[in-house]
């Protein structure tokens, strides 16, 4: 079998069946009930303050500079840290998918924003942009190799892309798997709410290990790269709910 049909072959069990996750349970802007998080014991200074919040556009006025605060967040993390080419303004960093057709999973402690993502659905369209990878695989995105999947990009209004996923660099080395969980917790669970079953974007190359680590699993779904100085590879990550799948 040529590598061209394994890709196909494996493009074509990824989609249909979808394996369940472990129970995730949500939080929607709620403070997290961290006596029932099982990171309290080995990281006590994790405190009912973190909070996970699932924005748009339409719930965004309720929480104050929550938004803004995130842009900020995110230009630190990419354009101050990492030294990424990206447009801001006002000290926010922003692109051409932050449009009310994305959600954005924020987690933050005492009104700082520690940790985000990107939901964007894979059938948006603004202009002759759709989602990242799709983008990317078209040649529209100059930074991101066209060749970033083993198959055509899906459009389908069951998978998302995450995109933009980072923990502050201020967060201590002994917190960030907690921040971590609790932002990939969060993102399941409201990728749930709007039915969703699979998240699609790039991770890091490590992923398999990092997910398991985080009691969750993706699958592979292009071949690892670096991007940016970062070792990364595309990824289908299941928040299918477990109490929905009959045996």
């Amino acid at each position: 079998m040529g590598l061209e049909e394994r890709h196909s072959y494996r493009a074509a069990e990824i989609f249909p069946e979808l394996v369940a996750q472990p129970k995730i349970m949500p939080s929607s802007g709620r403070k997290l009930k961290l006596a029932e998080n099982q990171f309290q014991q080995k990281l006590p200074e994790l405190t009912g303050e973190v909070q996970a919040t699932t924005l748009s556009f339409e719930n965004m006025h309720a929480y104050g500079q929550l938004f803004p605060n995130y842009l900020r967040a995110r230009r630190e993390v990419f354009i101050d840290h990492k030294g990424w080419d990206l447009p801001q303004t006002e000290g926010m960093e922003f692109d051409q998918y932050d449009t009310p057709q994305s959600k954005w999973v924020i987690v933050h402690e005492y009104g700082r924003v520690i940790a985000g993502m990107r939901l964007t659905p894979t059938i948006a369209r603004c202009g002759h942009y759709s989602y990242m990878l799709r983008d990317a695989q078209l040649g529209l995105l100059e930074n991101i190799p066209q060749d970033i999947l083993f198959f055509e990009a899906p459009v389908r209004p069951e998978i998302w892309e995450a995109t933009r996923l980072f923990v502050a660099n201020s967060v201590s080395s002994k917190r960030r798997l907690a921040i971590q969980t609790i932002l990939l917790e969060h993102m399941a669970a409201s990728a749930r709410e709007m039915g969703v079953s699979g998240i699609i974007g790039i991770v890091p190359a490590v992923f398999s290990r990092w997910m398991k680590r985080i009691g969750m699993n993706a699958t592979p779904v292009g071949p690892a790269m670096e991007i940016d100085g970062d070792r990364t590879q595309a990824a289908l990550m299941n928040v299918i709910d477990p109490r929905s799948v009959r045996n």
